[in-house]
């Protein structure tokens, strides 16, 4: 998001979740006005208390709660307006708009593993203690390690992740010396 493009513009941004507070906080800071756009009625929900504190204490922002947008409306390849329903009770309203930005989350891609892996009820990778013992394994699982001895998981599709490419990073790393210290339980050497 560059800060330019919403210099003194009304801004609509869709999502519940961290992300989507956190681009409200910042784009508050150059925007006009942000409207955000969220399903559900409790903002805390699915986002951190200090980014609900600053939202709620911020005039320029205003919450549209169990809602979602049905409709954008504009000229000439230009964004002029949100159309707004009140899933509650079905009221629309229409909302000035320049920009819209998107922050729905996001859906594990996890089919393919057919259940060969234990998965959250979201769909995400159970790994370490989540998980108890691995099927057919005489130990717990390793941090990282999934319910498929010997498999492991990291980043945004393991379950109660931070979903951030720095701890994807941080994870993968640890992976590695984790499979390293499971092959050389087996009494296997790496890359061998």
């Amino acid at each position: 998001m560059e800060a330019r493009f919403c210099a003194e513009r009304p801004v609509v941004v869709v999502g519940g979740g961290n992300s989507a507070g956190q681009a409200v906080v910042y784009l508050v800071q150059h925007a006009r006005s942000v409207r955000l756009v969220i399903r559900h009625g409790d903002l805390g929900r699915d986002m951190s208390r200090y980014l609900v504190d600053q939202i709620e204490r911020d005039s320029r922002v205003e919450v549209f709660r169990e809602s979602q947008v049905c409709e954008l409306a504009g000229a000439d390849g230009r964004l002029e307006s949100v159309v707004v329903e009140n899933l509650r009770t079905g009221l629309r309203r229409s909302l000035d708009a320049r920009l819209l930005f998107v922050f729905v989350g996001a859906r594990p891609c996890t089919d393919w593993l057919g259940g060969h892996v234990a998965l959250d009820e979201d769909g995400y990778v159970r790994t370490g203690p989540a998980v108890g013992a691995p099927a057919g394994g005489d130990r717990p699982p390793d941090l990282l390690e999934t319910s498929a001895p010997g498999v492991f998981a990291v980043g945004d599709v393991r379950s109660g992740s931070i979903k951030r490419v720095a701890s994807a990073v941080g994870e993968g790393a640890m992976a590695i010396r984790l499979v390293h210290q499971h092959l050389a339980r087996m009494g296997r050497e790496p890359g061998g």
